[in-house]
């Protein structure tokens, strides 16, 4: 080919790409990615810069005083409830007709609480007394012929020893004498009874008055004027068994119900440790008085009576009561408790209990023996004092010596 016809072709290599300036059409785009990316490391870093900065929040409380009691072996709930209670009731049927007590009245034994309509007693007891009346009376005429009826039968005697009366005459004279000893007998039983139907009619008037069988306080008004009382249901319910229910207020305690597998843990005399529902600050002392004999088979528990080492005006029976069987205080065990701390204060660390205490807004990590649970508490026996201030909310990976805020 001559240089013409190569001079008259278009020259191809003027389209290739000078290397140099590859990758110019792709610059824009190039420099958003690297801003976004110089934006985040700015975030995170900026994140960083400020929790290193910040402490982290805490929530705490502070450590009680346990009291230097025993540890408790058991924990137990049940009721407060009066060895001495009786709903009095009337001891015969019959309509009221006045009340005398009402709740909360203090009452001594004896004191009258109500009285019952005497009306038909009162009238038994008239009857009662005018048959005594009869046979007594009668017991007179029996004995003005008897006497006459023991002549007679002598003078027969002595005609009959004479031969001036018949067999027959001496016969009827000695029946005519027994019979009237019979009949004065009789009469004079007649009188005994009626003398005990006095009697009876005497307690049923008695008994329509009601008093107190023992000193205590009211606590219901079972009965009103003008209802029907009786020992007895009676009436289709409209007839009351009771006119009020009395308590001795000097015989209160407490009885629980013990897990019949913890009940070897009770013994007779044992210190207890009482909480009122409703004073849930109040610890009262007390010690159990007996264990009753026997198992409840559907529930699996065994009742314990537990008496208050003193009584309170504040403790009213039926009140809801928490116990804690204590340990006995020996030497070598029952290990005094030297602070109470929230169960939600103690952390693991490698299978040991530990907890962190506050202190001038720095954590301390710190190993701690535990005693027995108390509900939402337990017992430390050594590692914090009464008082200290301990975490129980607060981050994951907290760390001995870190600064932190409280909540």
């Amino acid at each position: 080919m001559t240089a013409e016809g190569k001079a008259g072709r278009p020259d191809l290599g003027a389209l290739r790409i000078d290397e140099s300036q590859r990758g110019t059409g792709g610059g824009p785009r190039l420099k958003r990615w690297l801003w976004v990316v110089l934006v985040l490391v700015a975030v995170a870093v900026g994140a960083l810069v400020t929790l290193g900065g910040r402490p982290p929040e805490v929530k705490v409380a502070s450590a009680r005083a346990a009291g230097g009691r025993a540890a408790a072996l058991l924990n137990a709930s049940g009721y407060v409830t009066p060895r001495v209670r009786a709903t009095v009731a009337a001891k015969i049927t019959g309509r009221v007709v006045e009340v005398l007590v009402d709740e909360g009245m203090r009452v001594e034994a004896g004191q009258v609480l109500a009285r019952l309509d005497e009306s038909d007693v009162r009238a038994r007891l008239v009857a009662a007394i005018a048959e005594r009346d009869a046979a007594e009376a009668a017991i007179a005429d029996l004995e003005v012929n008897l006497a006459n009826a023991e002549r007679e039968l002598e003078r027969q005697e002595d005609l009959e020893r004479d031969g001036g009366s018949s067999v027959q005459a001496l016969d009827a004279a000695r029946t005519l004498a027994h019979s009237l000893e019979a009949r004065l007998t009789l009469g004079r039983r007649q009188v005994a009874s009626a003398e005990a139907a006095i009697g009876i009619a005497r307690q049923d008037l008695a008994n329509c008055v009601v008093r107190a069988p023992f000193a205590g306080v009211a606590v219901s008004k079972d009965a009103q004027v003008g209802e029907m009382v009786s020992p007895v249901s009676a009436g289709g319910g409209f007839t009351r068994t009771g006119i009020s229910t009395i308590v001795d207020m000097t015989s209160l305690e407490i009885e629980v119900d013990v897990n019949e597998a913890y009940i070897a843990r009770v013994q007779p005399g044992q210190k207890v440790e009482a909480t009122l529902d409703a004073y849930p600050d109040w610890k009262i002392p007390a010690s159990v008085r007996t264990v009753i004999p026997t198992a409840d088979r559907q529930k699996a528990t065994v009742k314990v009576r537990i008496s208050f080492g003193a009584l309170d005006p504040r403790i009213l029976p039926d009140m809801g009561v928490k116990v804690a069987f204590l340990a006995a205080e020996q030497a070598g065990e029952a290990p005094v408790a030297a602070a109470l701390i929230p169960r939600a204060a103690v952390q693991q660390d490698g299978g040991r209990p530990v907890v962190f205490r506050l202190r001038e807004g720095t954590v301390e990590r710190r190993a701690v023996t535990l005693g027995v649970l108390r509900a939402d508490e337990v017992e430390v026996l050594a590692g914090v004092a009464a008082g200290d201030r301990l975490v129980v909310d607060g981050p994951v990976g907290l760390r001995d010596g870190q600064r932190v805020r409280v909540r």
